[in-house]
């Protein structure tokens, strides 16, 4: 069974229409799993792209629909991008971009910094068999 965590409901206001879920922005330090989860995500059919956390920020402007976020060995890696994204939906009024967290340990969202900001968690090692179905669910919310 898949390590899944998934947050609140996914309620995208009014800001639904400014992002494209089609595209996937994959955020992290590692360019392995950077890599890794790009092909997951495209079996999907979504297109994704790789950025390291310090440019986040600016990859953001491309609205994505979906970020997955690498929290790195101690979940913090990304804590920079989770307050742009905190942020960005406060400003929308919705929960998009929508985000995924890959953590080193299988937590619930609202356990964890900038909880409002994460809608699902994946527990690493992650696995196409473990990412893929949140990505799936995700992305069935947000067309609902």
């Amino acid at each position: 069974m898949p390590k899944l965590r998934l947050g609140p409901h996914v309620d995208l206001g009014g800001a639904a229409d400014s992002v494209n879920f089609s595209l996937v922005l994959v955020v992290g330090k590692s360019q392995i799993n950077g890599i890794v989860v790009s092909r997951i995500v495209e079996r999907s059919g979504l297109k994704a792209f790789l950025e390291v956390p310090e440019r986040a920020a600016k990859a953001l402007a491309s609205k994505p629909g979906i970020v997955i976020l690498d929290g790195g060995p101690d979940n913090r890696d990304c804590d920079a991008t989770l307050v742009e994204i905190a942020e960005h939906r406060r400003a929308f009024g919705g929960n998009v971009p929508l985000v995924i967290l890959l953590s080193t340990r299988n937590v619930v969202p609202e356990s964890l910094p900038y909880a409002r900001a994460i809608d699902a968690v994946v527990a690493k090692p992650f696995t196409p068999e473990s990412l893929q179905p949140v990505v799936d669910k995700l992305l069935a919310q947000a067309r609902t």
